[in-house]
C-alpha cells in the first residue's frame, strides 16, 4: 500500500509529496492549475454532490458522512481500483480544498484506502 499524506490545495506543494491527486469534485476556488501541481484529478472518487451538500462540513455529521461515503466508495470499485493502480507502492498525497483539516473527504478517503 502507498504511503498516504494529506495536503490542503491552498498550501504549497511539498518536495516529498509524491503523486498528488486532487480528490474533490469541485476545483478549489482561486487556485490555478500551475499552483496546485497535481498529477491527476480524481473527481470520480469524490463524494456525490448530494452527500457533499448534506454534509456541509458539519463535524456533528462526520460519523454518518464517513459511513455514507464509504458506502459510495464500496459501490464505486472501478474508480477505487483505478486510483490504487496509479499509486501502487508510491508516496501519495490527497489534495483537498476544505478548510476543516479533520472532517473532510480526503481524511475519510485516506482511512478507506488504508483499510484496502
Amino acid at each position: 500500500m502507498a504511503q498516504i499524506r494529506l495536503r490542503r490545495a491552498y498550501d504549497p506543494p511539498g518536495k516529498d509529496d509524491g503523486t498528488r491527486i486532487l480528490v474533490d469534485r469541485v476545483w478549489p476556488r482561486g487556485v490555478s492549475k500551475e499552483d496546485l501541481q497535481i498529477d491527476f484529478w480524481a473527481k470520480n472518487i469524490a463524494p456525490s454532490t448530494e452527500l457533499r451538500r448534506w454534509f456541509g462540513h458539519d463535524p456533528d455529521k462526520w460519523s454518518e458522512f464517513r459511513r455514507r461515503y464509504f458506502n459510495e466508495l464500496d459501490h464505486n470499485g472501478e474508480a477505487v481500483e483505478e486510483l490504487l493502480s496509479k499509486v501502487e507502492g508510491k508516496r501519495l498525497t490527497l489534495v483537498y480544498g476544505a478548510r476543516d483539516e479533520q472532517h473532510n473527504n480526503a481524511v475519510a478517503l485516506k482511512e478507506y484506502l488504508s483499510e484496502k
